[in-house]
């Protein structure tokens, strides 16, 4: 089974989907990051047709359904199509964690 996160919550005040996985690790994600990721069918169509993503940057995230290998997320633009598997999130939580380690030591 996929490594599943312990505790998944949605933080409006942040605008962050955070997840704590079992080794201890916390995640923070970004509503208008997840929603730029999605990879449903109709989202990668838009990708590789080079057409702007159908999201702009206040979009919120309204539910984080589980479904099994990973979360349906639903946001208040009405799109719910993508389902994020669990190990797709901890990629996206690592790149981004790799990013803000690059700009943090840009600006030592």
């Amino acid at each position: 089974m996929m490594n599943a996160p312990e505790l998944v919550a949605i933080d409006a005040a942040s605008a962050s989907l955070f997840m704590r996985w079992p080794d201890g690790a916390v995640s923070e994600l970004p509503f208008a990051l997840l929603r730029s990721a999605c990879m449903c069918a109709q989202c990668r169509k838009r990708k590789l047709d080079r057409e702007t993503p159908l999201s702009s940057p206040d979009v919120k995230l309204v539910d984080a359904r589980p479904s099994g290998y990973g979360l349906q997320l639903v946001f208040d633009d009405g799109h719910d199509r993508g389902i994020f598997p669990w190990i797709y999130l901890e990629r996206l939580a690592r790149d981004q964690q790799t990013a803000a380690d690059h700009q943090e030591s840009r600006t030592l």
